[in-house]
């Protein structure tokens, strides 16, 4: 037998086997000490009677006339008549007997004290020097009787008591678990990003040491990402001024060089530091995604932010290249309209890349907060979709980009608490790539 792996279920299951054993043993020892009493005072009953019979039946005999003859006595009434007794002489002839007694019941007198047969409990006394000889008998079935009737009533109450007994252990147990399975759900309700201490000031005194265990082991690994994080978004920021003159001093040596070839070759320089620029960027991004305040307290309209952020995409892109349907309610929510502005531009700005060149880019936000990026192009294999939220990662190897858009997109949904759903063909269409997002919405909206 296995034993279950919760403790509280451990604990219930022994406290309870442990009572009910106990209790069992208990009323099993109370029981044979009752049943030795009992023994000792219908013993003592038996006796009592036979000593108390005996005069009388002698003065009875004694003054008989006709000696030798048995005398039954009446019954006054019906009754019960647990003991019997018959009076010999020293003869064995029966001289008196009670007017229930079998005689066949009473082996031969071989003295005074006590005798037992299989069916009957019975006491000898004698007086007149042995020749008047009493001998009163008492079922041994009247004794087992008396005998269930207390263990019955010993037995019986602990059928009741027992289930309720098991019953108030387990809710005793459950309750005394309660802060334990508090402790648990607030701790399991939590994602990969909230590294914050679990409350745990009212959990049990020999779980403090675990709660306390896990909340350094938090709070460490809290320390190590803030620090990879801000290490991530100074170096991107310290970058950009560097970055920023190298690229005026690329462009500038093109201009002012006659040589084709290092004007070419500056050309080059430029891209690459351009490159570089966007991927210092997309890294403050993603530092932005992971460690920065996403929700705030004041709630604005999505469908400006989003006119906004396509508008100046627009300006960049040829004309028609993306179309954008909005609501027509506000869409009020509370997330960071920065959060929106980095989610959505990263998106467009993947559609443009990987999208095809003549097709429009659909962008559309309902008036359930949900937001949807659409492009043509191929067919990406679901394989392919399962690793395009990692970081890095690209959609082809000769594909340009730093491979942080999406993976940036993921951070924020789930810093959020939505689902990102990417699918490939688009919806209603035979090829593409499609991106949704549920967003906060406000209950006010």
């Amino acid at each position: 037998m296995r034993l279950p792996r919760s403790l509280q279920a451990r604990l219930g299951l022994f406290l309870g086997l442990g009572l009910t054993l106990l209790w069992i043993a208990t009323a099993t020892v109370t029981a044979v000490n009752l049943r030795h009493e009992m023994d000792e005072v219908f013993d003592s009953a038996l006796q009592e009677t036979a000593q108390r019979l005996l005069p009388l039946a002698v003065q009875e005999i004694v003054g008989r006339d006709d000696d030798g003859v048995t005398q039954r006595l009446g019954a006054v009434r019906e009754h019960s008549e647990f003991f019997t007794y018959i009076v010999r002489d020293a003869q064995g002839r029966i001289l008196l007997q009670s007017h229930s007694a079998d005689p066949k019941v009473f082996p031969a007198y071989d003295g005074a004290g006590f005798r037992q047969t299989p069916t009957h409990r019975i006491f000898n006394e004698d007086a007149l020097q042995g020749s008047v000889r009493i001998s009163v008998a008492e079922p041994l079935e009247h004794r087992a009787e008396v005998a269930r009737s207390i263990e019955m009533g010993l037995g019986l109450p602990l059928l009741a008591v027992i289930p309720l007994a098991l019953l108030a252990i387990a809710l005793t147990v459950r309750a005394s678990f309660a802060s334990v399975r508090r402790f648990r759900d607030v701790l399991g309700a939590r994602d990969a990003r909230d590294l914050s201490p679990v409350p745990a000031d009212d959990i049990p005194l020999e779980m403090t040491p675990v709660a306390a265990t896990l909340n350094d082991l938090l709070a460490r690994l809290k320390g190590s990402f803030d620090a990879e994080r801000s290490f991530a978004a100074n170096a991107a920021h310290e970058l950009r001024t560097p970055l920023a003159g190298a690229i005026a001093q690329a462009q500038r040596l093109q201009s002012e060089t006659q040589d084709k070839a290092a004007a070419a070759r500056a050309a080059d320089i430029e891209t690459t530091l351009k490159r570089l620029t966007r991927f210092s960027e997309r890294l403050m991004q993603l530092a932005r995604a992971e460690g920065g305040r996403l929700r705030l307290d004041q709630t604005s309209d999505l469908r400006t932010i989003a006119k906004i952020i396509v508008d100046e995409a627009a300006r960049t892109s040829p004309k028609g290249r993306i179309d954008l349907t909005l609501a027509q309610n506000p869409v009020l929510s509370d997330l960071d309209p920065d959060a929106l502005g980095i989610l959505l531009r990263n998106l467009i700005e993947n559609a443009i890349r990987h999208g095809a060149e003549t097709a429009p880019i659909d962008i559309s936000l309902s008036q359930n907060g949900t937001l949807s990026v659409a492009n043509a192009g191929p067919v990406l294999p679901p394989e392919k979709l399962k690793t395009l939220t990692s970081r890095f990662e690209r959609a082809g190897l000769n594909t340009t980009g730093s491979g942080l858009g999406l993976a940036i997109v993921a951070a924020i949904a789930e810093r959020i608490g939505s689902e990102l759903l990417i699918a490939s063909p688009r919806r209603g269409k035979k090829d593409g790539f499609e991106v949704r997002i549920k967003l906060p919405i406000s209950a006010r909206a």
